[in-house]
């Protein structure tokens, strides 16, 4: 007789509605593949008289969200709810305290709670799972979890964040400006009505954060640098595209002597790279790891369809009986590692500059960049048609991060300087 697990769904907006439907609709094909049976015995929403495509019935809806806590008969909570606090971050804490395995979506909640919850997780012998919490359709978390559990991995980085991808890709492609590209991207819905997480890098920062703990058994480690693409302009696009490069926004972490180093930053990257042709809302995640060498996990990172099919995916691990820890090992056998700055870490650079087109400027910003130890690798300069301003474009030697910092800053307070200097950093992956 096959086992019977009872499902609660909490949230049903789009992703949530369309679960809903995959789940109904796709019973028996579940129930061939894990040898039990998915039965949905309570949903819960806001609003339910909205229109969602399917009929949900009377019997399903639960009176709000405690009712979902307290239900016996619920072996498992889905949560779609989303954000850190409030009702999401009761309904998981709760849920998991009574027992019931809970399904997430919820990357904020994982990377502030994450640690407090697989302790309850593993303390109940319940299941957390969250491969939707992670670039959407992309099974990263499986496979760091299951397919190279016999690798140690030391560096993981990719494009995680299909919205600021859109806009950085349509910029490059159709030579637009930043704020059309948002604008083309939330009516083709790629990005919310606010997609300030998605455009300051935050999203981003909570994936990788998630990502750095499983990759390297870790605690999740909060110390992370973060950048966003609200300052990349048309100009820096057009400079990159002619200087052989696109921008990207990166996450990237990796270990070194014992300390992890995570950051999220727009980055040049060379044209014939891979990551570089990654496109539209497409995510690409790379893993460096021995002894298998480079792998490379590249999907939809979003939208219901992409959220579905890792939800489906870790419903089913639950289905077929699997309890595991959620970060892969015990609470006693994760470790606590130090930080590495990104301050100490070297790189070349992309820096562009508005000045007055006066005597001595360029010898003044020659001066700058070595009195602080910073090598010029190539500079451009070109007037503005005007013929008061001038363009000066810098790319640097691999240099310390921090001396790069304090050469911007330094001439940030230069009178000749009219505009806030840019930096990119260029990354050679």
């Amino acid at each position: 007789m096959k086992k019977k697990m009872n499902i609660a769904l909490v949230g049903l907006g789009t992703i949530g509605s369309y679960l809903l439907k995959y789940l109904i609709q796709n019973k028996n094909q579940l129930i061939k593949k894990n040898m039990a049976i998915p039965n949905v015995l309570k949903v819960c929403a806001r609003n339910r008289n909205k229109k969602r495509g399917i009929k949900i019935q009377k019997k399903l809806w639960a009176k709000d969200y405690k009712e979902i806590i307290k239900n016996t008969n619920i072996d498992l909570v889905v949560e779609l709810i989303g954000g850190s606090e409030g009702v999401a971050k009761k309904l998981v804490f709760e849920s998991l305290r009574n027992g019931k395995h809970v399904v997430t979506a919820n990357k904020a909640l994982i990377a502030k709670y994450g640690d407090q919850l697989s302790e309850i997780a593993e303390k109940k012998g319940v299941n957390l799972e969250y491969e939707a919490a992670v670039c959407g359709g992309l099974p990263i978390v499986r496979s760091i979890k299951e397919g190279l559990i016999a690798n140690k991995i030391q560096k993981i980085y990719g494009i995680m964040n299909g919205t600021s991808n859109y806009i950085l890709s349509s910029m490059q492609k159709e030579k637009m400006h930043f704020k059309d590209s948002l604008i083309n991207a939330k009516k083709l819905g790629y990005a919310e009505n606010n997609p300030k997480s998605d455009l300051n890098g935050e999203d981003v920062a909570s994936k990788l954060k998630i990502l750095t703990s499983l990759c390297f058994n870790s605690f999740i480690n909060k110390n992370i640098h973060v950048e966003g693409i609200s300052n990349i302009d048309k100009e820096d696009i057009i400079n990159a595209d002619q200087l052989g490069y696109n921008i990207k926004l990166l996450g990237i972490s990796d270990i070194f002597k014992e300390r992890i180093c995570q950051r999220v930053h727009p980055a040049l990257i060379k044209k014939g790279s891979y990551l570089s042709n990654i496109n539209g809302v497409l995510n690409a995640v790379v893993i460096e790891a021995k002894p298998v060498g480079q792998s490379v996990i590249q999907g939809e990172g979003a939208g219901p369809e992409a959220t579905t099919s890792a939800l489906v995916s870790d419903i089913s691990s639950i289905l077929r009986g699997n309890i595991k820890y959620p970060f892969s090992i015990s609470k006693k056998e994760r470790k606590k590692f130090k930080t590495s700055d990104i301050n100490l870490r070297s790189y070349s650079a992309y820096i562009r500059l508005e000045v007055k087109d006066i005597s001595g400027v360029l010898t003044n910003v020659t001066k700058v960049f070595s009195k602080n130890k910073v090598s010029i690798k190539r500079i451009i300069q070109s007037p503005y048609n005007s013929r008061k301003n001038s363009r000066i474009i810098i790319i640097t030697h691999n240099s310390k991060d921090i001396l790069l910092s304090k050469t911007i800053n330094t001439l940030a307070r230069k009178k000749f300087v009219i505009k806030k200097p840019k930096f990119i950093r260029i990354e050679y992956i």
